[in-house]
């Protein structure tokens, strides 16, 4: 087995895990007392630079970044992320930190809290707001969903710098084609079903997108109900979601080499926000969402009633690849196998908000 770090962001802290020879180990928590809403590993590097959103209820919310695998930390000296002035609006929280593909070496996007995309180019140390979609003309009729309003997902072509797409709770998801300049919302085909018009050009309640690992132009979708897949790199939307128990859920996660897999995590309801029929599994399709497969051995077997959030699905980069999810009851459970056994891997840590994992 490869050696693998794996960063686990909770409401109390952040906790780092690595696997050496086939065994675990977690280091004690860093961040105590603050929410860690966000992580990134950025594997561009000799050595991954690790990137948090912490989120202090005494100081206020910052993105730091450790060189040494999550040993030591940095703070900037000056905010890393701050809206301007003139736009009267203050940061409550990083939502997402994503690396650039390698065309990009310096770049890092976060998503925040008000709904903004902001972007770093010396490697996450300090970001800059991307005003045009800050001013989109639709901004006005935004409407938060139940967890803010917040740019919670950020999706780059490793083809194409200039090609961008972000998902915004609950506008919808928004593209731009040229570097930020100017976007688009590409929403056809994703219902919103809680509107009097199901189908509106924006407004959906999109909770997380995941690229698939060889059709680049293929992207998979976790609505607040529905599970969708664009081929036209988000142009236009299709229903994946029959043979699952439920398409209500927030996470979604690709497959980092086999083309056409993914993975979702259903939830029961919106309003019953436990795993469908108090199962914890986790399903799988390996033809692009025609199909779904329940992953289950090794995960507990009774009723359960972990919520896995939008962030806390991921893979990493092995093969065959390891996959990760942590829940709202403190759970972390991984699989080295592609998603067909699983084993748990910490337990009673405060609420999981996020996971990322990558080989070291």
């Amino acid at each position: 087995m490869p050696d693998v770090l794996l960063t686990v962001g909770t409401r109390k802290g952040l906790f780092v895990g690595r696997r050496h020879d086939g065994r675990w180990e977690f280091d004690d928590p860093g961040f105590p007392a603050q929410a860690v809403y966000s992580v990134a590993i950025d594997t561009r590097r000799p050595t991954p630079r690790l990137l948090a959103g912490g989120d202090s209820a005494h100081w206020g919310p910052s993105v730091f970044h450790s060189d040494d695998l999550g040993r030591t930390w940095t703070e900037p000296a000056r905010p890393a992320v701050k809206f301007p002035e003139d736009t009267g609006a203050s940061l409550e929280r990083v939502w997402q930190l994503h690396p650039a593909p390698e065309h990009s070496p310096d770049v890092v996007y976060a998503g925040t809290e008000p709904a903004a995309l902001f972007r770093s180019a010396d490697g996450g140390e300090s970001f800059e707001l991307v005003r045009p979609l800050w001013e989109h003309p639709t901004r006005s009729k935004w409407v938060p969903g139940g967890g803010g309003e917040a740019v919670h997902t950020v999706v780059t072509d490793p083809r194409d710098p200039d090609a961008l797409t972000v998902a915004v709770s609950t506008a919808g998801v928004f593209r731009s084609r040229d570097g930020g300049a100017a976007w688009a919302p590409s929403n056809h085909g994703v219902s919103a079903v809680f509107l009097p018009d199901p189908n509106p050009e924006f407004g959906q309640c999109v909770h997380k997108i995941a690229q698939d690992a060889g059709d680049k132009d293929r992207l998979y979708l976790q609505n607040h109900w529905g599970v969708f897949r664009s081929d036209d790199a988000g142009g236009s939307w299709t229903d994946i979601g029959s043979g699952l128990p439920s398409d209500f859920g927030f996470a979604v996660a690709a497959h980092p080499h086999r083309p056409d897999t993914a993975y979702v995590f259903p939830i029961t309801a919106d309003s019953d926000r436990v795993p469908a029929g108090r199962r914890c599994r986790v399903y799988r399709t390996t033809d692009a969402g025609g199909t779904w497969e329940p992953l289950s051995r090794g995960l507990p077997e009774g009723d359960h009633y972990g919520t896995v959030l939008r962030d806390a699905l991921c893979t990493d980069d092995a093969d065959p690849a390891g996959v990760y999810f942590g829940n709202r009851n403190g759970e972390v459970y991984a699989s080295a196998d592609d998603g067909d056994s699983w084993r748990l891997l910490a337990e009673h840590l405060p609420d999981v908000l996020c996971v990322r994992a990558a080989v070291i």
